[in-house]
C-alpha cells in the first residue's frame, strides 16, 4: 500500500494509529509505503515526531503526479503482480478497511463493486 499524506493534514495524522495497528495486524501480507512531496525538512521533523520509522517514506512529486492524487489522505493498494488493485480517498478507518476489501475481491473499490450489483439488478429485473 502506498498511502499519501502531508504532514499539515489533520486526518492524515488521525489515521496514523490506524496504519500502525493494521501494520501490525497484516504484518508478512502487508507493506505500507507512505508518500508525500515538498521540501524535506518538514517531513523529517514530522517523520521523527510521530515516530514513522518503522514506514519507508518516500519524497516524490512524480509518484503523486503519477497515481492523480488530488486530495488526501490516498491510498493505493498494488498487487502481487505489481498492478494498481484498488484505490481511493481514505478519511476514516473503515475507508481503509473498505480499501483492503476491495483488493481480496478484486475490484477498484467498494463504490464499484456495488455499482456493479447494482446494475446486475437492475438488468435482472428488466
Amino acid at each position: 500500500m502506498l498511502f499519501f499524506l502531508s504532514p499539515t493534514c489533520p486526518v492524515c495524522k488521525k489515521l496514523l494509529p490506524v496504519l500502525r495497528s493494521l501494520a501490525s495486524a497484516e504484518r508478512g501480507t502487508l507493506d505500507i509505503t507512505l508518500a508525500s512531496d515538498g521540501d524535506p525538512a518538514p517531513h523529517v521533523a514530522f517523520y521523527e515526531r510521530e515516530k514513522l520509522s518503522r514506514f519507508p517514506y518516500v519524497l516524490s512529486t512524480e509518484m503523486g503526479m503519477t497515481f492523480r492524487i488530488a486530495k488526501l489522505p490516498y491510498a493505493v493498494m498494488i498487487g502481487p503482480e505489481g498492478r494498481i488493485s484498488a484505490k481511493g480517498l481514505i478519511n476514516n478507518r473503515e475507508q481503509l478497511e473498505s480499501l483492503l476489501q476491495a483488493q481480496e475481491m478484486g475490484v477498484a473499490s467498494m463504490q464499484e463493486f456495488m455499482s456493479h450489483q447494482h446494475d446486475a439488478a437492475v438488468a435482472a429485473a428488466e
